[in-house]
């Protein structure tokens, strides 16, 4: 811990033998973010790329349910938005772009499940390796949000056309051994040994030389980066998509635990 993130309460910074631990600790919300979850989170990948005593990153989740479900919607129904932020903005998008610009490998670690927004990050990760009892998929138009950025761009990039349409056309969820068919992850291992496979990558990354990866992260990165151009203007439209009748119905019926009823909405 450091000045910078010993005052967190949604997330835990932790840093052993080269590899900096970033956990999403809202276990009772699964894992959900909320604007101070997101701020958090920021400030961790930042101080990770900072440190010396840091050359691989692992983002997880706390508790054995879930790695990161998304926007926190009972928040998001309770106050109509994310909650403040030291900003005043949603930095989700921010966010995006840490994971992607900071020059060190990032490893998502899947405990669960990873839906919505959460399916999003571990997909910006540059590695996946998931729990066998992990799950993905997506939610947002079933909750009146959806992800038009590195979310679908860079997911049929890393899938294809067909399954990224599959995934965010139905909102089905889908078991780490078929995500590590599809590619989507890296490897499947049993829950008890999540923690120690990311450890073991980690150990042989740390081997490598730190500007060599730094490079060839960039170069990777390059092929895809106008998808955050794409993404901004997906953001300027889901904020204004928020405030409609066809939105509100969706985040309503999440809360209230009822199919949503998007009946009046299909001749828009």
């Amino acid at each position: 811990m450091d000045q910078f993130t010993d005052h967190f309460t949604d997330v835990t910074y932790t840093v052993d033998n080269g590899l900096a631990w970033i956990t999403i600790n809202r276990p009772e919300r699964y894992n959900s973010f909320r604007a101070r979850t997101v701020d958090e989170l920021i400030k961790s990948f930042k101080c990770a790329w900072g440190s010396e005593d840091v050359g691989v990153i692992c983002l997880t989740g706390a508790g054995e349910k879930a790695f990161c479900t998304g926007g926190d919607q009972k928040q998001r129904m309770e106050t109509g938005d994310y909650g403040p932020s030291d900003s005043g903005l949603f930095e989700v998008d921010a966010l995006h772009r840490v994971i992607r610009d900071v020059p060190k490998p990032v490893i998502a670690a899947v405990n669960g499940f990873a839906i919505g927004g959460g399916h999003v990050l571990h997909l910006l990760c540059d590695l996946t390796i998931a729990a066998d009892n992990a799950r993905f998929g997506q939610n947002g138009p079933r909750v009146g949000s959806f992800d038009a950025g590195f979310g679908t761009g860079y997911l049929a990039r890393v899938i294809g056309e067909k399954r990224a349409r599959e995934i965010w056309f139905l909102c089905r969820q889908y078991s780490a051994d078929q995500a590590a068919d599809w590619g989507l992850v890296n490897k499947v291992v049993p829950a008890d040994q999540l923690r120690a496979e990311v450890r073991a990558w980690a150990d042989e990354i740390l081997l490598l030389s730190p500007t060599s990866l730094k490079v060839l992260k960039q170069s990777m990165n390059t092929d895809s980066e106008h998808f955050a151009g794409i993404g901004q203007m997906a953001y300027s439209s889901l904020k204004m998509f928020s405030d409609s009748a066809e939105a509100k119905e969706g985040i309503t019926a999440f809360n209230e635990k009822r199919a949503p009823d998007f009946s009046a909405h299909r001749g828009n």
